[in-house]
């Protein structure tokens, strides 16, 4: 079964389907949890014709005497440099004698599983490097996995069944990386595993653009989040947000203004005289919700238009996070998650309102409450930016904002400990600038560049963004 639309999804079928097939031989290493991958393959039968060695370099010093030394060993690195070495290995040794009729392939994977001693940052690094046909140059897959189970046992199955799902995706569905990807939870659920991060490369994967199959894993619900730097690349978050101070702005960004320039820069300056950390040192992240987009897109997520906001807030050198989280505790327990540093948030005195409304904690047993409590359990702090509301000229802000009577008390109580704070020496002619009416001026032709500032502006006219005539 070879079309996306009939591929098996039973690990076991998985498993004989890739034996069965003469064109597949490599080698499986696997080290931090056993060897669960290459095991579905022997318990299947005919591994004979698959599996040309089987490893698992468990021992620190033995590891890096074959693979050389590493920072961390749970970590990318390690893993690149494990499907370096097998496939080196699997040319050098077998290319002579029978190179002309097999495609090989190296598959290797790294993992921290629940351990005795208890372990909070269960993971893994996976990844297969092979042949799409014989003689070909080297495809490559990379992901990276959250063991969500609370037991080592299951933790090590999880592994064992991604790890074929990954094999026969590579082997069978390269061609339909969408089917491929749903498929990498075959015998699985998402309470049991998380793959926050995937990466194609290599000659069968010319044309696929990563930053798209990363916001498929948050589109699929594979991940709640897909973070990318300020250069516009997939990153991983637990790499980039380890140990370090972060200021999220969540909005819509579709322009982002000057307004949203005007609330970052006040909102770190105030963060970094709150803690006393240098500016240089807080990660500043733009976020924006995949629920946000699915709404302003007739209910179709338009992926591409995710990665025009991307490319457009690389300019101002912020890395983007992209998430599926539309309750700020949630995003705050997704940044907590990675990294025990101060967090800021910034945001507008509208938006701060709706995050106090109860309506939004329905779904959890202590209502608003818990969700407060979710939300600043640690080190947070909230910007509030003034708004000038539309109709009224009204100027709100943190002090006058009109709280619902039944969380006023608890709003003053979170003011009073500094854990909500009013932006200070913001700029008061920016405070009409609004993205929706920026956004029709630039369909419209009207005048908007002044509203967004000239390196954006010229960007959106280069690359016809938002409905813009492409200048020529």
């Amino acid at each position: 079964m070879t079309a996306a639309s009939n591929h098996p999804t039973d690990t076991g079928r998985k498993a004989l389907d890739i034996n069965l097939d003469p064109l597949r031989y490599g080698s499986f290493a696997e080290i931090g949890a056993g060897q669960e991958v290459v095991r579905s393959f022997f318990r299947v039968g005919g591994a004979a014709g698959t599996v040309a060695k089987s490893m698992s370099a468990y021992d620190m010093a033995v590891s890096d005497a074959i693979y050389g030394r590493s920072r961390r060993y749970v970590s990318r690195d390690r893993l690149e440099a494990m499907l370096e070495h097998e496939l080196g290995l699997n040319r050098e040794r077998l290319s002579a004698s029978r190179g002309a009729e097999t495609a090989f392939f190296a598959f290797a994977d790294t993992a921290s599983a629940q351990s005795f001693k208890g372990n909070p940052d269960c993971h893994a690094w996976m990844g297969v490097r092979f042949q799409a046909e014989p003689g070909a140059a080297d495809s490559q897959i990379t992901l990276h996995v959250r063991l969500l189970d609370a037991e080592n046992v299951q933790q090590q199955e999880a592994i064992g069944i991604v790890g074929v799902n990954l094999l026969y995706g590579a082997f069978f569905l390269a061609h339909d990386q969408e089917c491929l990807l749903r498929s990498l939870v075959d015998g699985l659920t998402t309470r049991r595993i998380e793959i926050d991060m995937i990466e194609f490369s290599g000659a069968a994967f010319g044309d696929v653009d990563n930053r798209i199959m990363s916001l498929k894993l948050v589109e699929l619900g594979l991940t709640g989040a897909a973070m990318f730097s300020s250069g516009g690349t997939v990153m991983q978050a637990s790499d980039a947000l380890y140990k370090k101070p972060v200021l999220i702005q969540r909005g819509s960004f579709r322009p982002p203004t000057r307004v949203h320039g005007d609330m970052h820069r006040r909102a770190l300056e105030q963060l970094s005289r709150n803690t006393g950390l240098p500016q240089e040192d807080i990660l500043p992240i733009a976020e924006m919700t995949m629920s946000n987009l699915v709404a302003g897109s007739e209910g179709a997520p338009a992926l591409h238009e995710f990665l025009e906001q991307v490319d457009i807030l690389a300019l101002a050198g912020l890395p983007c996070v992209i998430t599926r989280y539309p309750e700020f505790y949630r995003v705050a327990e997704y940044l907590a998650r990675h990294t025990r540093e101060p967090v800021g948030m910034v945001m507008g005195a509208d938006t701060l309102k709706a995050v106090f409304d109860e309506q939004y904690y329905e779904d959890l047993p202590g209502g608003l409450l818990e969700g407060m409590g979710r939300l600043f359990k640690r080190q947070v702090r909230i910007f509030v930016h003034p708004w000038l509301e539309p109709d009224t000229g009204t100027l709100r802000t943190a002090k006058n904002l009109d709280i619902p009577e039944s969380a006023a008390m608890l709003y003053q109580h979170l003011r009073a400990r500094g854990q909500i704070d009013g932006i200070e020496g913001y700029d008061t002619d920016l405070l009409s600038i609004r993205s929706d009416e920026v956004r029709e001026a630039i369909r419209c032709g009207g005048d908007w560049e002044r509203q967004v500032g000239p390196e954006v502006a010229e960007l959106i006219r280069r690359r016809g963004f938002f409905g813009c005539p492409r200048a020529t």
